[in-house]
């Protein structure tokens, strides 16, 4: 994109930050005005983005495409409303109207709103937008209105959270609550309206199957938690009231566990222990109860974020029978306090990230100016989560940031704690969401503006956006050397779309690493010491091949690196003579292409001209002939550079080039005729031409017109040439009726494409004058004019071909041509006697 200059847009002529202090949006003097995220994410822009490749300005030409962006003539003055779904500005030009920008907010895991996991959500003051994947992996947004019946009474939309299991939205206006089941797509209601005006949601979480509510209660002035199950909203289906001590400033769940967070900084963590099956023929009871108190003091900002970090056990180590997230049922045993997270994650108001142990009441700081985080381990049970080597991302304004275990025994060990992962690295114009812990990649939204004429202003909508993380957590398990884990989890992956990228970046940045270390090493050298990263390098090309997409995945990364770093790449994931011949064994010719600069590099020119040669002969068998094309060009450029080397060098490809050229019988004669031309030649030019005449007959004698059209234009063969010196071989129509009848079955001419390889052939036969040829593609053609032209002047080629079309039945189709071309002649004849 463009980035536009102070001369565009004048000044900064005002700011206004959202009421939640998440964003703010920048309004200039001459032109447009643009919404960040406190860690510079741009969140929308006024201005249109010009692609790179346009020639066009970005300074603003009045009268010009620009008379339907909004705010054109620069920003007078702006402000949010109550809720942030609007921003209402008013142009300097034309201040006589305000012109609002409707916005949608993200489920940004801050306060006592639950956490996302499988669904990435957005919403706006009326709906919904349900961020998902579908069948193929493609992100896609659902755009779900809630409904009237709801909205009208308790707009604006003020909380929304999805179930861990992401089948359920719980959605809370200024009072209700409405239940969103996606599987059968049906909305549940509190069907008592006077109990829906008893709620006054302050924050929604989900405890598995239950929809916990912090509710204030304007009777008595408090605030309590509520618990509801999915399955129905009213009084007489509440699980438990438990009363607060004041409003929360966080809140979470995990597993059993609710935490609760009170001024000035006091928490406060509660056991849930559900008596009785929850469905709806029973009635079940949740009981909660303290588990642990702490008020810690400190003068440090206040957080606006708490997390559970779950405690790194197998999964096999906790029964799934104990657990309200997995089961309907839950019978405490006297181990369920041990199970309870021991750690907690802390995002302040400052952006400070910290991790608190709530044994001991110690908190370490861990990194500062983070927006957002998310806890991924113990998140998911299922086999598909691609995450679990992962503690938790972040996202500030250094960008995305991974945070793994300490491989020891404490694997919150903060001084073995790795942190930023270099090479995730995230679009600035692109706002992230959530993970989608199947799939293993980071889901953001981006804005998009789409201009019409018929329309006086763009529409706008957001975009979803993917960026996997797959080779990020396959290096570091690698740098761990959990070789089969690291296979594990890219067997779970090899099915997405992404995957072939990944284990391409993921080699990319070995490689690259690998490069740069040696580097290092040569500036700071003292003796011999092998490399960690070229172990690793190899433990990498050993992980990839495994899978069928690693003969492209190394020439991919061979081809984005310098030649000079090739030898240490292919030590590492196999010669690269050995792998042009997996590929060629297993007909991949487009990637064994690719291998042919590598060998010419690595193994020298006569072993990349013998290897493209037989490429070359392999593709034309395939009828490849773009493909063809691009190593015919390759083996005419190599092979002006040969000729430069030794004599001595440049005999042994034509040794072997006389045994490679295998020549079926039937073309014997055709090639014969042609030594005597290619003697003037050079040894490769000679060889790559008898090649290209060895196809060209092939295809002429079998009369194969359309690939003859598709070859001379793929690989730029001089057909005239040919065909000149052809004229008695193998381009010799033994009589008109056999030509006609079998040219024009092969040609088929109901096809638009083959009338046009006809009207090709049947231009390069004028320019040699084969009037054997010219006569059929013509007649084929029903071009009466070229017909018309040859006859004049030979009558009795004339009578010969009008005595053929009248005594075969199979021709009478050209009845018609043959009538006008009788007519035409006939007046000529006239015209000539008078």
């Amino acid at each position: 994109m463009v980035r536009y200059s102070v001369e565009d847009t004048g000044g900064v002529n005002c700011i206004t930050w959202t009421p939640d202090n998440c964003s703010f949006a920048v309004g200039w003097k001459l032109r447009g005005l643009t919404v960040w995220s406190t860690s510079g994410c741009r969140l929308m822009c006024t201005i249109r983005q010009i692609g790179i490749s346009s020639a066009s300005s970005p300074m603003l030409k009045l009268g010009q495409e620009y008379k339907c962006e909004p705010m054109v003539g620069g920003v007078a003055c702006m402000g949010w409303d109550e809720y942030g779904y609007r921003l209402y500005a008013v142009e300097q030009r034309t201040a006589e109207r305000i012109i609002a920008f409707p916005f949608g907010k993200c489920c940004l895991n801050r306060g006592i709103s639950g956490a996302t996991h499988k669904r990435q959500v957005i919403y706006s003051d009326d709906r919904v937008l349900i961020v998902q994947s579908d069948d193929n992996d493609e992100l896609k947004i659902q755009h779900l209105v809630l409904p009237a019946s709801y909205i009208s009474q308790n707009w604006p939309v003020l909380h929304v959270a999805a179930s861990q299991d992401g089948m359920y939205l719980a959605i809370a206006g200024r009072q209700g609550l409405i239940l969103y089941d996606l599987r059968s797509k049906k909305w549940r209601v509190f069907g008592d309206v006077t109990q829906e005006q008893k709620i006054h949601c302050v924050g929604l979480l989900w405890l598995g199957k239950i929809v916990v509510i912090c509710n204030f209660n304007d009777s008595s002035d408090s605030y309590e938690l509520v618990f509801y199950p999915r399955y129905h909203l009213d009084q007489s289906s509440l699980l438990c009231r438990r009363p607060l001590l004041g409003r929360p400033m966080v809140m979470d769940t995990y597993q059993d566990y609710i935490l609760v967070t009170y001024r000035p900084f006091d928490v406060h963590v509660f056991h849930a222990q559900l008596l009785g099956e929850l469905s709806p023929s029973n009635s079940p009871v949740l009981q909660l109860s303290a588990v642990r108190e702490l008020s810690i003091m400190t003068a440090k900002k206040h957080p606006v974020a708490m997390r559970f970090i779950p405690d790194h056990l197998p999964r096999e180590a906790f029964s799934s029978s104990d657990k309200i997230s997995s089961n309907n049922h839950v019978e405490a045993g006297p181990e369920t306090l041990h199970r309870q997270s021991k750690r907690c994650l802390i995002l302040r108001m400052n952006g400070e990230l910290s991790l608190l142990d709530l044994d001991e009441g110690s908190e370490h700081e861990l990194t500062d100016a983070v927006e957002l985080f998310w806890v991924t381990s113990g998140q998911s049970e299922e086999k598909t989560n691609l995450v679990n080597e992962v503690s938790w991302l972040d996202y500030g304004h250094r960008g995305m940031q991974v945070w793994y275990p300490s491989p020891g025994s404490d694997p919150f060990q903060l001084q073995d704690f790795l942190q930023l992962d270099p090479e995730l690295e995230f679009d600035r114009e692109v706002y992230p969401l959530g993970l989608l812990p199947s799939v293993g990649v980071v889901v953001g939204v981006s804005h998009r503006m789409s201009f019409s004429a018929s329309t006086e202003f763009p529409c706008s909508e957001p975009v979803p956006q993917a960026q996997t993380i797959l080779h990020c957590l396959l290096r570091h398990l690698l740098q761990r050397d959990k070789t089969n884990e690291a296979l594990g989890l890219a067997r779970l992956s090899a099915n997405k779309p992404h995957f072939s990228h990944c284990l391409e970046w993921l080699l990319f940045t070995v490689f690259d690493a690998d490069i740069s270390s040696q580097n290092t090493n040569k500036n700071n050298y003292s003796g011999p010491v092998k490399s960690s990263a070229s172990s690793l390098l190899e433990q990498t090309c050993h992980l990839i091949r495994h899978f069928p997409e690693y003969l492209d995945v190394v020439v991919s990364v061979a081809r984005k690196t310098d030649g000079r770093h090739w030898a240490d790449l292919f030590a590492a994931a196999g010669r690269s003579t050995d792998l042009f011949e997996e590929c060629f064994q297993r007909r991949w010719y487009r990637t064994a292409a690719c291998y042919i600069l590598v060998i010419a590099k690595l193994e020298g020119p006569a072993v990349s001209q013998y290897s493209a040669l037989r490429l070359l002969q392999a593709t034309l068998d395939e009828s490849m002939y773009d493909l063809a094309g691009e190593l015919v060009r390759f083996l005419l450029r190599s092979g002006r550079d040969y000729e430069l080397t030794t004599a001595e060098t440049e005999k042994m490809p034509q040794r072997f080039l006389d045994s490679f050229l295998f020549r079926p019988a039937s073309q014997k004669q055709a090639v014969d005729l042609k030594c005597a031309s290619n003697k003037e030649l050079s040894a490769h030019i000679a060889s790559v031409k008898s090649i290209l005449e060895n196809h060209a007959s092939y295809l002429m004698s079998g009369k194969e017109l359309s690939k003859l059209v598709a070859f001379v234009k793929g690989t730029q063969f001089d057909l005239v040439e040919y065909l000149q010196r052809e004229r008695n071989g193998s381009a010799r129509l033994e009589s008109f009726a056999s030509g006609l009848q079998i040219i024009g079955q092969k040609l088929g001419m109901e096809m638009l494409q083959s009338r046009l390889d006809a009207e090709f052939l049947l231009a390069h036969m004028c320019t040699v004058g084969f009037k054997e040829w010219i006569v059929v593609l013509a007649t084929l053609l029903r071009r009466a004019e070229v017909l018309l032209d040859l006859f004049r002047d030979d009558m009795r080629l004339w009578k010969a071909y009008s005595s053929t079309l009248r005594s075969q039945p199979d021709f009478k189709e050209y009845k018609d041509l043959l009538k006008s071309l009788e007519e035409r002649l006939s007046s000529v004849s006239n015209e000539v006697q008078g």
